[in-house]
């Protein structure tokens, strides 16, 4: 088969994707790979398929990293508005430029990028929704993971799943402009993004691991959590870290990782960087803190107990640290618990504080720490983190079920059957 799949968002939007990239290129199966142009760099070789990346979405990644941090209220975000729209219109043109090269026989997308439905649509193929969140398949067990973690029942859980149809009625218009296009009827602005307009049910595949958050036991056979996609699975090669950083490792105890992504898009870095250290230093830890996107700014260059990077591949670090502070997004907390540490979740926003919650009941780390009250509380739960024994043994049994989950080849065989294609035997097989 030829997929297209297309995502857009921040590297932990793009990687799971250019795993799966890798996956089926793997199996015989060639595939085009639509994410934007700073992500080119994780496109992993074909073989004996092919991967084709083409760009979508360079310039709506510029305007998320360069100008949404400088936004500093509503009325700067209304100023921008424009700027973003026409952004998203040239996403959504690239996107359908990539489906007309590659005449692919099924697209897999992101829900960030909202063209796929119609572009598998127009094209007359399977299309089949992806994300590493039980975001859109109505379960009795828990609520639309957007809500946190709320008590509502087993009706309130699956009712609050209606929240999905927001996204048509927020871009219904730039959707059915860009379905007119395509010659295609405009749709519904409640449709069910769940559904196909023949009302055949849409494929979804999840990749997150049962370990970390079980199955619903009312989950549809369209529903397929397949266990995580890790990039470096399918890469075959080897991160060669700066002589700083393994120098710093080998020069003491393991260290505790802190770093928040791009989350605060810089406003109070410098507060974030002043609690982190007074709370490494309180319990005489030594500690890694990545900058990211300027969620925390550099400690002191001088400091011999705390070492501040940009960042490092979280598959090659988190296996060199003891345990790991972060924001909670879907793909840090997946490499954490993978490396079996411990981990303490600050959510700010978004499925982070899902994730949180998931890590605290699994019991591999201490309740999730809300940003507001990092400053007087990071201390006390970082102790907790790293002075709790039982949060170290749960997160090595959680990291234990992880590895040894074929997420990628499971999803490849979904599609294999969506498409009702076969894995092409490799030569002398």
């Amino acid at each position: 088969m030829h997929a297209l799949i297309m995502s857009f968002g921040t590297r932990g939007d793009i990687q799971p994707y250019a795993a799966l990239a890798g996956a089926l290129a793997r199996a015989g199966h060639d595939v085009t790979l639509a994410v934007p142009e700073p992500f080119a760099g994780l496109v992993p070789s074909g073989g004996p398929g092919t991967i084709t990346h083409h760009p979508a979405g360079t310039t709506m990644l510029r305007l998320v990293q360069d100008v949404m941090p400088e936004l500093s209220g509503p009325r700067d975000a209304l100023q921008t508005l424009g700027v973003m729209t026409s952004a998203m219109r040239e996403l959504n043109a690239e996107c359908w430029a990539a489906a007309r090269a590659a005449r692919p026989d099924v697209v897999v997308h992101h829900p960030k990028t909202l063209t796929g439905p119609h572009i598998a649509e127009a094209l007359g193929v399977p299309g089949v929704l992806s994300l590493p969140l039980p975001l859109f398949t109505p379960t009795r067990e828990y609520a639309v993971p957007l809500f946190g973690s709320p008590r509502l029942g087993a009706w309130g859980n699956r009712a609050s799943y209606a929240f999905n149809r927001m996204s048509g009625i927020m871009y219904s218009r730039m959707n059915n402009d860009f379905r007119r296009d395509l010659g295609l009827r405009p749709v519904r602005r409640l449709a069910d993004p769940l559904r196909n307009r023949d009302g055949s049910p849409v494929h979804v595949l999840y990749p997150y691991s049962r370990h970390v958050l079980p199955v619903p036991a009312d989950y549809p056979a369209s529903a397929h959590v397949t266990g995580y996609w890790f990039l470096d699975q399918e890469n075959g090669t080897t991160w060669e870290p700066p002589a700083r950083l393994r120098q710093f490792l080998e020069a003491g105890d393991p260290p505790v990782y802190v770093g928040f992504g791009s989350m605060g898009f810089g406003k109070g870095a410098d507060e974030r960087r002043d609690v982190v250290v007074r709370a490494l230093r309180h319990h005489g830890l030594r500690g890694i803190v990545a900058t990211g996107w300027g969620g925390i700014t550099p400690v002191d260059a001088d400091a011999d107990d705390i070492l501040t990077i940009e960042g490092a591949p979280h598959d090659w670090l988190f296996d060199r640290v003891s345990a790991v502070v972060h924001h909670g997004g879907a793909g840090s907390t997946a490499a954490g618990l993978r490396a079996g540490r411990p981990t303490l979740v600050v959510p700010f926003l978004g499925d982070q504080p899902f994730w949180g919650a998931r890590v605290h009941t699994t019991g591999a780390g201490p309740a999730p720490l809300p940003p507001r009250r990092l400053a007087q509380g990071l201390a006390e739960r970082l102790g907790d983190l790293v002075g709790t024994a039982a949060y170290a043994e749960r997160a090595a049994e959680i990291g234990t079920g992880i590895r040894s989950e074929d997420g990628l080849g499971r999803a490849v065989r979904v599609l294999e059957q969506v498409t009702g294609t076969t894995e092409v035997p490799e030569a002398g097989r």
